[in-house]
């Protein structure tokens, strides 16, 4: 048997690491080997305790979680840290800055005892998180390139997919008229990294459904726009797909499109989770492929999960291309390994190789 997943819980309450604590040990695949109540003596049990994921949170005396992060990341190099805050707008601000100094994903904790208590939903992400970044983690995979403060990067180890076994799709790519773009667990900083590399220079409207809550995306918006030199907004009800403009799935709601009568236009609904999922990617896919077809260009980048595979065969199906972040650069190697084993991508790409193959498809097939 495997030997369980070593978690470190770091919360300034007490009731609270033992509500977490018990939630993770409920399953027999996690260890919680160390619960303290600040950054500081979580660096301490690091010399004394081999852990592999660090459940952070932000506010806490002594020393917070934003100034505990890096100092985590630099004394053990690979180590994956879980961002935990409450849905305030400042602390999913934090959070968002948290990603970007190199911490692996955030999970939205509830704001009181009493809602952790009824939080089914909670659990089972806080779980499935901490379980898809130790395996991770362990295999060697899942470290995007980390900022100067976080330490060198762990070695690699095996892949779960010799590159011998993956097969590319052959067939011609037609100049796409939209792009969309899925990604989960380390999303932000994916999405930072292609956007700004495109910098604003791709004409076709950008669709992008991240596994976000909300709160999140009206703040990963406004980072978005920044970073690529492109207009992005949080989608709303009824919103024209434009050139050149970027279009974000809000967290709790479907984004997906449909005709309207002076063009396409984008409509957000609650229907069921799809993938456990709301917004899902395969929902966003699954109506652009009526819409678009061959003209279709989807991107998977890093995720926990398969969402997006199902959306992607009937996009390949009806002629369009899938490209797949590679394994070596995912924080998780879900979503893109999912349409990766599926046979349906024309291209598996390192983070910093994509942008510039997109731009090279639309140059090509423009010319």
């Amino acid at each position: 048997m495997t030997d369980p997943y070593r978690v470190m819980v770091v919360d300034d309450s007490a009731v609270i690491r033992g509500l977490l604590t018990r939630f993770l040990e409920a399953d027999p695949a996690i260890s919680v080997v160390a619960s303290v109540s600040n950054g500081q003596m979580a660096l301490d049990k690091l010399d004394r305790t081999d852990v592999e994921i660090v459940v952070l949170d932000i506010e806490m005396p002594v020393m917070d979680g934003m100034t505990a992060l890096p100092l985590i990341l630099k004394k053990k190099p690979g180590i994956q840290v879980l961002m935990a805050s409450t849905l305030t707008r400042k602390n999913a601000e934090v959070s968002l800055r948290a990603l970007s100094l190199g911490a692996a994903d955030y999970v939205p904790k509830p704001s009181s005892t009493s809602e952790i208590h009824s939080a089914d939903v909670f659990k089972n992400e806080l779980t499935a998180k901490v379980k898809a970044l130790a395996e991770a983690g362990r295999g060697g995979r899942g470290h995007a390139p980390r900022p100067a403060t976080a330490g060198p990067a762990p070695a690699k180890k095996s892949r779960l997919v010799p590159c011998a076994l993956i097969s590319l799709r052959r067939q011609p790519v037609q100049r796409p008229d939209l792009i969309a773009i899925g990604s989960s667990t380390g999303g932000p900083q994916a999405l930072f990294k292609v956007l700004s590399d495109l910098g604003g220079s791709v004409p076709q409207p950008i669709l992008i459904t991240q596994h976000m809550p909300p709160t999140f995306t009206a703040l990963l918006a406004g980072h978005i726009s920044k970073a690529s030199n492109a207009p992005c907004r949080e989608a709303k009800d009824g919103d024209s797909i434009r050139p050149g403009h970027i279009y974000l799935a809000p967290g709790d709601y479907h984004m997906i499109a449909e005709r309207g009568e002076s063009g396409n236009v984008l409509r957000l609904t609650q229907t069921e989770r799809e993938n456990f999922c709301r917004p899902a990617v395969d929902a966003m896919l699954r109506s652009l492929v009526p819409l678009y077809g061959p003209r279709l260009l989807v991107i998977i980048l890093t995720g926990m999960g398969s969402d997006g595979c199902k959306g992607a065969q009937a996009v390949v199906t009806a002629g369009g291309s899938v490209i797949a972040q590679d394994e070596e650069t995912s924080i998780v190697w879900g979503m893109p390994g999912a349409v990766t084993t599926a046979g349906v991508c024309s291209a598996v790409l390192p983070l910093l190789d994509i942008a510039p193959h997109v731009r090279k498809l639309v140059m090509r097939s423009a010319a």
